[in-house]
């Protein structure tokens, strides 16, 4: 995949998927905006991947603040092709009677606000410019419930059906939404799922987790043309078919 001269935003971009696909969208040739609220971490990456990556410090629970980080990403490179919507969260990991509403509610501000926010700020530039990608990253959870994530499975249904609305509204004018459902991936999250030991998730042995350069490398191949079949759906790498047409292995 040849993403030269395109500009790929990704948020959640500090540790795990988010870092990975930095890497793999700038080996690509792509620029790279790189959003988290840790803006150490993300200075650290862009320092790593060179003048093609900026590091802009963003909280997705705040609209203004995803607005003006599209803002400084096509002030940089002049326009934005991709969107990349990772950024999420586990914790707290609770039983719905004993659910912190306060920590319930910011999980949703990220896993779900923080996926339209994003939408939000990128569609009326995308449309404008003629076209774009816009890929969230979801879940099983999506689908399925489990033992204490309600948090995590309520909002990533949501992200699951905001994909699904913004297909709708802007494929018959150059817009390509996708959602890219990973698995299991070996990433800090899986740290935090260990330690609570609730569900099923938690029982799961290290090595029974794909490494995060796997959804990153998907996120770069559901950008061509070769993705185009899926446009409006999830992809999930659980299917030992897709991950054969990703050229995972």
């Amino acid at each position: 995949m040849d993403l030269t001269g395109k500009t790929a935003l990704i948020t959640g971009a500090s540790r795990g998927i988010g870092e990975a696909a930095a890497h793999a969208f700038a080996s690509a040739g792509a620029n790279v905006a790189l959003l988290a609220r840790n803006g150490d971490a993300i200075a650290a990456l862009a320092d790593q991947i060179g003048a093609t990556a900026i590091a802009i410090p963003c909280d997705v629970t705040r609209y203004s603040e995803v607005d003006s980080a599209i803002a400084t990403t096509i002030a940089a490179f002049g326009r934005l092709d991709i969107l990349i919507g990772n950024a999420g969260v586990i914790e707290p990991i609770s039983h719905l009677e004993s659910a912190d509403p306060t920590e319930w509610g910011a999980a949703i501000d990220i896993n779900l606000k923080g996926v339209f926010h994003g939408m939000r700020a990128a569609m009326p530039i995308m449309l404008k410019q003629g076209g774009g990608t816009i890929l969230t990253v979801g879940s099983g959870a999506a689908h399925n419930p489990l033992e204490g994530w309600s948090h995590y499975c309520a909002s990533k249904a949501g992200a699951a059906m905001l994909t699904r609305c913004a297909h709708l509204e802007g494929a018959d004018r150059g817009l390509r939404v996708m959602s890219l459902s990973p698995g299991t991936v070996a990433t800090q999250m899986q740290h935090e799922i260990k330690a609570s030991g609730v569900n099923p998730v938690s029982q799961l042995d290290w090595s029974d987790h794909i490494p995060a350069d796997w959804p990153a490398r998907a996120l770069v191949w559901m950008c061509g043309s070769q993705a185009d079949a899926y446009l409006g759906q999830e992809i999930s790498l659980r299917d030992p078919d897709m991950r054969r047409r990703v050229g995972l292995t």
